[in-house]
């Protein structure tokens, strides 16, 4: 689940907890409400941990050229050949 999804279940949770008066049997809406947005906050700080993570620079490994290194004729830089 990305962030904008969790985005959404912390609203939907919020709205459930705090904004509605329905009255279900067996279900406490407020509860669930809880619950969603308690799942929703571990999901986005889970999301942001792995965005963070893609986010680190790994230097590239250089790459040597054994051929350049060669000098075949003398010349340095490889112009007089």
């Amino acid at each position: 689940m990305g962030l904008g999804g969790c985005i959404i279940l912390i609203a939907a949770g919020a709205i459930l907890a705090f904004a509605t008066d329905w009255h279900m049997n067996g279900v406490n809406l407020h509860l669930v409400g809880v619950i969603f947005m308690v799942v929703g906050l571990i999901g986005a700080a889970i999301s942001s941990s792995v965005h963070c993570r893609r986010w680190v620079v790994v230097p590239p490994t250089p790459v040597i050229d054994e051929e350049r290194h060669h000098h075949r004729d003398g010349c340095g830089d490889g112009y007089g050949i």
